[in-house]
């Protein structure tokens, strides 16, 4: 599993996803699908796409990694989880077939064979699939969807993508398939020259969604939600939509939900304006989406978000900055193969730190963040467990301060 083990278990080919494929009977040709890559957002962009389209009446699959707290999170029609039994049967059964097969697959290999077989059994509409990393050499990417996305390019997993934004966007842009439209969210002056020459080559139109909608107001409503005003060509058009998503950088998301919603409309899908609004006023109880700026306690309030790379984090501090709190008690943790400085650069320096390590091979020892931390400014103590480092901040905290848990979906993962 690549998320706990790291570059071990990274697979750079397609040879066991396209065995596994052509052995279950080409599952994925039976349903029509919608791709979603790029370094941020795209799990938030596939969760509100799922919640509109099951709105809309469709049945909806959504496939999406990392899980938090259950396997089954990753695989969903219409927001509820594959069953237990359903994953229990299926891998027996491969095992079974393996025996004859004689595949090695990765855990993800495995994965998205289990979901494409699934969503076909079960006679889905329409999947959401969300690239699991990169886009060329996905496992996800054997599919022929009716629109693919790529929300924006950020410097992530460099050591297999590249180490500049234009390697990153060309590997994602090995998602863009010959005469199927590619809606790309954020225009970003690197990687725009990589787009246009990929769509040229496949034959293709690109949209880009940020140059037709942006997300002009934002204020929170009386149940939490966000209320924004989104334009179209420098007019209101979708007036005090409402967003259960809490965290502001979701703004830079709904650009890209809504260029492909206008796509999907002229391919002939039936969604109106108000299964918009109600899809994406319900996107955490239509989809079950954890993670994104959640708040898991009040008094002090306590707000958790899987935010984890260098943009990632700038939007997460972007919006503490914005937060009324007295006190700010981070509870951070990450992954060792990752280069941290950066991110470390951006963190808040007027916060008390509690420094962890999750429960993961990957994990970078909590002595040894304290001590890199410490050089950006950073102070406080480090803890054996995430548990400890949280009841310890629940402990110190009064009812006016604010407790952020961040830095890896796995400390999260614990928290919730």
């Amino acid at each position: 599993m690549f998320q706990r083990k790291g570059p071990a278990a990274y697979k750079n080919s397609l040879e066991n996803t396209l065995r596994l494929d052509e052995f279950y009977g080409h599952p994925h040709r039976k349903f029509k699908t919608i791709h979603v890559a790029g370094t941020n957002g795209k799990g938030s962009v596939s969760h509100m796409l799922a919640s509109v389209m099951q709105t809309a009446g469709y049945k909806t699959g959504l496939y999406t990694s990392p899980h938090l707290k259950d396997f089954r999170e990753r695989i969903r029609i219409n927001g509820k989880m594959i069953s237990q039994n359903e994953v229990v049967k299926w891998v027996k059964d491969f095992r079974l077939k393996n025996e004859l097969w004689k595949i090695e697959p990765s855990f993800f290999e495995l994965t998205v064979a289990m979901a494409f077989d699934y969503f076909a059994q079960q006679n889905v509409d329409i999947a959401i699939i969300e690239v699991g990393l990169g886009g060329r050499l996905d496992s996800t990417n054997i599919i022929l969807p009716e629109i693919s996305i790529i929300t924006n390019i950020g410097l992530d997993h460099t050591n297999f993508l590249g180490n500049t934004l234009e390697k990153i966007a060309a590997e994602k842009g090995g998602i863009i398939k010959n005469n199927i439209p590619l809606v790309v969210g954020t225009t970003q002056s690197k990687t725009t020259h990589i787009f246009q020459d990929l769509v040229e080559i496949r034959g293709t139109k690109i949209y880009y969604a940020d140059q037709e909608y942006s997300a002009d107001y934002s204020m929170l409503g009386m149940d939490g939600s966000q209320l924004v005003n989104i334009k179209k060509n420098n007019k209101i058009f979708y007036s005090e939509l409402k967003l259960d998503l809490r965290g502001s950088y979701q703004l830079k998301n709904l650009p890209a939900v809504l260029k492909t919603i206008d796509i999907l409309k002229e391919k002939g899908w039936q969604i109106s304006t108000q299964n918009i609004y109600d899809g994406l006023h319900s996107v955490q109880t239509n989809t079950g989406l954890l993670g994104r700026w959640q708040i898991i306690g009040n008094n002090p309030l306590i707000i958790c978000d899987t935010g984890h790379n260098e943009d990632g984090i700038f939007a997460v501090t972007e919006q503490i900055k914005n937060t009324a709190y007295k006190t700010l008690h981070f509870i951070f943790g990450t992954v060792a193969d990752k280069n941290i400085e950066p991110i470390l650069n951006l963190l808040p320096k007027n916060a008390r730190y509690y420094f962890v390590s999750a429960n993961i091979e990957r994990a970078l020892n909590e002595k040894e963040l304290q001590e890199k931390s410490s050089t950006f400014g950073l102070n406080g103590d480090y803890y054996d467990s995430v548990l400890a480092a949280f009841d310890n901040a629940k402990e110190n905290a009064d009812k006016y301060d604010l407790i952020f848990v961040g830095g890896s979906s796995f400390v999260v993962a614990e928290i919730l």
